[in-house]
């Protein structure tokens, strides 16, 4: 692959790992942001090879648009790097539990794991062996711009709406998932999953499939992750001893249903994963015992009757509200006969939640919605509500 000059768009951490990667190579990389400040930007386009788009940056940005009208190719951060790495690629995509999959398939495999879980695949360049699997969780964006994007094994989770404000429509955000199929080897996708792009060998699993050894995570929906990194596993060639040895021993992922403490009794649950609504109602799954809910954030323009409807159900003891979303989410949760209290900021929430809660009972930050009108990201959230509630036991 011969690239003289490269337009990196944007340069948060995928994207100056593109430009590291390229430049070793001898690349002349330009980085921009998204946003043209005026028309003399679009000079940049000038002499360029390729756009390399990071995952944050919408198609319809100025820089990538024009690349497009010019006939520069766009790609995402996860082509380029398995452009540059030679080695095999197992790619793990869904609305939820990508992260806990990536990371519970890369431990049974005793693999690196790359993309959508904090480190960019360009990252791995030059510092993994040539002939070392790698997993790659693919996020919807990063998909929107591949090419000769081919893994070995592709890993469908589940389907639901999500980043609709993004995308604009589902079926938009479906077919962006879905192209993680199109130069596949082995496609595992949910059982009784339609139709899927390319010519992959197709390989079914479901949450009641036969395991060698049952997870140490708890929660029906980690049981389901559990069977498709086995899926995934065995197209592989693992053996099964090997397999049930990584089921038993994974931890978990921080920010996914992770407990950060128990204090007086009351066991405090980190969730701030739970981006969407769909994750919030399977965290809700996970549990038995009476639960104190902090919902809340920017909203992704999911209705919310739905996780409503599933509070409720769940018996929720009060659900706190945080962030932009709070107003929405508390018309939803008054119509479904929740009880629940305008909290505004995280820290008044966990507050509120800790004063109410009895021993027994579980304070559960699983927000449904987006991270981004208070916090950086969803890891900030997490650690953020890991000190308040280090904080009660002082």
């Amino acid at each position: 692959m011969n690239l003289r000059r490269v337009l990196v768009v944007g340069a948060a951490r995928s994207g100056e790992a593109a430009r590291a990667a390229l430049e070793e190579r001898g690349t002349e990389v330009v980085v921009a942001d998204q946003k043209l400040r005026n028309d003399r930007d679009l000079s940049l386009l000038q002499g360029v090879d390729v756009v390399v788009k990071s995952p944050g940056v919408p198609g319809e940005a100025p820089l990538p648009a024009a690349a497009r009208e010019r006939g520069i190719p766009v790609w995402s951060e996860i082509e380029l790097g398995a452009r540059l790495l030679p080695n095999p690629l197992v790619a793990v995509t869904g609305t939820n539990g990508k992260t806990t999959t990536s990371e519970l398939l890369g431990h049974i495999l005793g693999a690196p794991v790359a993309g959508n879980v904090g480190r960019a695949l360009t990252e791995l360049v030059g510092s993994v062996d040539a002939s070392a699997t790698v997993v790659c969780e693919v996020s919807s964006f990063q998909l929107e711009d591949v090419h000769e994007f081919a893994p070995v094994v592709a890993l469908l989770l589940n389907l639901e709406p999500d980043h609709l404000d993004r995308h604009g429509s589902f079926v938009a955000y479906r077919d962006a998932k879905l192209r993680v199929f199109e130069r596949a080897g082995t496609a595992i996708v949910p059982r009784g999953f339609g139709p899927i792009p390319g010519a992959a060998r197709r390989v079914e699993f479901g949450a009641g499939d036969p395991l060698p050894a049952e997870p140490l995570l708890p929660g029906a929906h980690n049981r389901e992750n559990a069977a498709a990194a086995t899926a995934a596993a065995r197209a592989l060639g693992l053996d099964e001893q090997t397999i049930a040895k990584g089921l038993r021993t994974f931890p978990g992922v921080p920010h996914r249903l992770e407990p950060v403490g128990r204090i007086g009794g009351v066991l405090y649950v980190n969730d701030s994963k739970a981006t969407n609504t769909a994750a919030a109602r399977r965290a809700l799954a996970a549990y038995d015992d009476p639960i104190h809910l902090i919902l809340g954030g920017r909203t992704k323009g999911e209705p919310f009757d739905e996780l409503a409807a599933a509070v409720a159900a769940a018996g929720v003891v009060t659900a706190y509200l945080i962030g932009e979303a709070a107003e929405v989410l508390a018309h939803a949760l008054a119509l479904a006969g929740v009880p629940f209290l305008r909290s505004t900021t995280l820290d008044r929430a966990v507050e509120l939640a800790a004063s109410a809660a009895r021993p027994g009972e579980i304070v559960l930050l699983s927000p449904a919605c987006a991270s981004y009108d208070q916090f950086r990201d969803f890891e900030e959230r997490g650690e953020e509500f890991r000190r308040l509630v280090e904080n009660l036991a002082l």
